[in-house]
């Protein structure tokens, strides 16, 4: 999956001892964005900033919705005040359980 892929690229590049730039995060190095999915349909756009806000300030967030309904899609884009916040995001909560569900947090 790619949840598993990500944390895989994770680990090798920690036990490689990559610089920060030559991390694979260094191609989003010009995006603040993040895009996160399997979000449980319950959740607010208020219980999704309680979650990304503990790596940094949120600037902006869109949570996607059915046109018809209005009801979440399980999925949305967050923007971060600084770049380095979404490093973080990805890092700590790409896996995560939240409401038994796993998230999928990508850049």
């Amino acid at each position: 999956s790619v949840v598993k892929e990500i944390q895989r690229i994770n680990e090798a590049e920690m036990g490689a001892g990559f610089s920060e730039g030559s991390s694979w995060h260094a191609q989003y190095k010009d995006s603040s964005w993040v895009f996160v999915s399997n979000l449980d349909y319950e959740l607010t756009e208020g219980d999704v900033i309680c979650i990304f806000s503990q790596y940094g300030e949120l600037m902006n967030i869109e949570l996607v919705r059915d046109q018809k309904t209005g009801k979440s899609r399980g999925f949305g884009f967050l923007q971060y005040e600084d770049q380095r916040s979404t490093i973080l995001a990805v890092d700590n909560l790409n896996g995560s359980k939240v409401l038994e569900r796993t998230l999928r947090v990508d850049h």
